[in-house]
């Protein structure tokens, strides 16, 4: 979809928008470049051929909007001396990215959008609030801190009557987004590395449900007797998001963990594994789903169309990525 001109376009300018805001040298340009990005991202919502599309862009700038006028009005009091201005400017930042308590907006959003449009969301729209947060990090170290554990807890529980495949993946994220949070209280260079690998895994998945026009959880089962081997790349793919050795998901998460005990964390770490062994549950849920409802003939040898090739190829190159750099960034660090 986005190979469309005028989508190319908006692209450019959500992107400009992002680098404007994180390079920024004030506060004000910070709200022009978060401006910028929300514009942008509003006309790649909307779809002619998605009949949620409209409701969904106009919960988005409602909510989007409201943390901007928060994150203006806290510029604004900043050179007066106010103590709560660093507060309301994380809390806004915080709204942004749909962190919890702030994240009632973000299943209900993702429900009406496309895929490819929920991977921006839930990857590139991340990137700039994060980074802004990470410089109030001092002033606000115990908002975050609750936000992660709550987020832990919001991300895990909201997931488990989930049916609906864009709902869950949205679930998914503020619960991955606890973790980036607690990235940021110990490194940004730890929340970069996580940050990359839960975007590799995460476009992974959502791109296997793009191709395999997925949206509830019976739409697995009905496919599931076509292509095995693509059941498979999907169980590899939602084990990694949910950080179960020996996947790549699993090495960003363990540093974390490691960090956080190294630096007395122990309340955020307690709410941070039970979150991710709940997560693991309904991710073992819609895999087992795939392959045990299906029907029982053997599919290894079936022919595949040229476009199903394609995919599985990307797919398996994605996933062999992920492996090849976990190594890697365990020497790093």
């Amino acid at each position: 979809m986005l190979l469309i001109p005028s989508h190319l376009l908006f692209f450019s300018t959500l992107t400009f928008g992002m680098m404007m805001a994180i390079s920024s040298s004030s506060w004000f340009t910070v709200w022009m470049g978060l401006e910028l990005n929300l514009l942008s991202f509003i006309p790649l919502i909307s779809s002619e051929t998605n009949q949620f599309s409209s409701e969904a862009s106009l919960k988005y700038f409602l909510t989007q909007a409201l943390a901007s006028a928060m994150i203006l009005l806290a510029s604004s009091t900043m050179t007066t001396g106010v103590m709560f201005s660093q507060y309301l400017l994380s809390t806004a930042l915080l709204i942004k990215m749909g962190a919890a308590p702030f994240h009632m907006w973000f299943p209900m959003v993702a429900e009406g959008l496309g895929w490819l449009q929920f991977i921006i969301l839930s990857t590139i729209q991340k990137i700039a609030p994060m980074t802004l947060l990470s410089y109030t990090m001092e002033e606000a170290h115990w908002l975050i801190l609750m936000t992660a554990a709550t987020s832990a807890m919001v991300g895990a529980l909201g997931g488990i009557n989930q049916l609906m495949l864009r709902k869950l993946m949205a679930y998914s994220s503020i619960g991955h987004t606890a973790w980036m949070l607690a990235t940021l209280l110990i490194s940004e260079s730890l929340w970069f590395i996580y940050f990359i690998i839960y975007c590799i895994v995460s476009a992974t998945i959502a791109m296997f449900f793009y191709y395999k026009q997925a949206y509830h959880m019976t739409h697995l089962i009905s496919n599931s007797s076509q292509n095995t081997q693509q059941n498979v790349i999907m169980f590899m793919s939602l084990l990694s998001l949910g950080g179960l050795p020996p996947f790549t998901g699993f090495i960003p998460k363990w540093i974390t963990l490691q960090e956080l005990m190294s630096s007395s964390y122990i309340f955020l770490t307690f709410f941070l594994i039970l979150g991710t062994l709940i997560n693991l549950y309904y991710y073992l849920r819609l895999t087992l789903a795939a392959f045990m409802m299906n029907s029982p003939m053997l599919k290894w040898q079936f022919l595949q169309t040229n476009e199903t090739s394609k995919m599985n190829m990307m797919m398996m190159t994605l996933n062999i990525l992920g492996l090849l750099m976990s190594p890697v960034i365990f020497l790093i660090n």
